[in-house]
C-alpha cells in the first residue's frame, strides 16, 4: 500500500512539474479568468472524454485542472490568509459541490504561492460545480472575510493512455 501511494505521489508530482514547466515554456500569457474559479470567464475548454483526436490521451481520463494562486505585492492578505481560507472554507466547500480535490502543494522556492489540483469528470461538470461553488452564500462569505489578492493561473490536462490516474 506505501509503495503504491508513494506511485501515485511520484505522479502526481510529476504532472505539477510537467504543466508548470509547459506553460512558462509557452510563455503562456496571464489569464483573463477572474480569480474566483472563472466567473463570467469563457467556458472551459474540452478536457476529460470529450477529447478525441489526440494521440496519448486516455479516452477514460478525467478533466484536470492544475491551479496556481500567487499573491500580488499590491494585494489584500498574505498567504497564510489565502491557506487559512483554504483550510477552513474552501476545501470543504469544494467536496459540498461535488468537486475532487486531489491536492494543495505550497512550493518550497515561491513562498508566496498556493499551487492545487482538481478533477471534474469533464468540462461541462467543471463548470457546473464552479457556478455552484462561485454562488454558495457561505463562500461568499468566506471571500469577504478572508478577501486575499492573488493573481491565477490555469491549466487544463487531460491523462495520458499509460497514466495511472485517470
Amino acid at each position: 500500500m506505501n509503495r503504491k501511494l508513494a506511485s501515485v505521489g511520484t505522479v502526481i508530482v510529476g504532472i505539477l512539474f510537467l504543466a508548470v514547466a509547459t506553460a512558462a515554456a509557452q510563455n503562456a500569457p496571464a489569464p483573463t479568468a477572474p480569480a474566483r474559479g472563472g466567473r463570467g470567464a469563457a467556458p472551459t475548454p474540452a478536457c476529460g472524454p470529450a477529447v478525441t483526436g489526440m494521440k496519448n490521451v486516455a479516452k477514460d481520463s478525467r478533466c484536470f485542472e492544475l491551479r496556481t494562486y500567487t499573491m500580488r505585492p499590491d494585494g489584500a492578505g498574505n498567504i497564510d490568509l489565502l491557506h487559512k481560507r483554504f483550510r477552513d472554507a474552501t476545501s470543504r466547500l469544494f467536496t459540498k459541490h461535488g468537486m475532487t480535490i486531489i491536492g494543495f502543494w505550497q512550493p518550497l522556492s515561491k513562498p508566496d504561492t498556493l499551487i492545487y489540483l482538481m478533477a471534474y469528470k469533464d468540462n461541462a461538470a467543471r463548470d457546473a460545480e464552479w457556478a455552484a461553488f462561485n454562488t454558495d452564500p457561505e463562500w461568499v462569505k468566506a471571500r469577504t472575510e478572508m478577501n486575499v489578492g492573488v493573481a491565477v493561473e490555469n491549466v487544463f490536462m487531460n491523462a495520458t493512455d499509460y497514466s495511472p490516474m485517470k
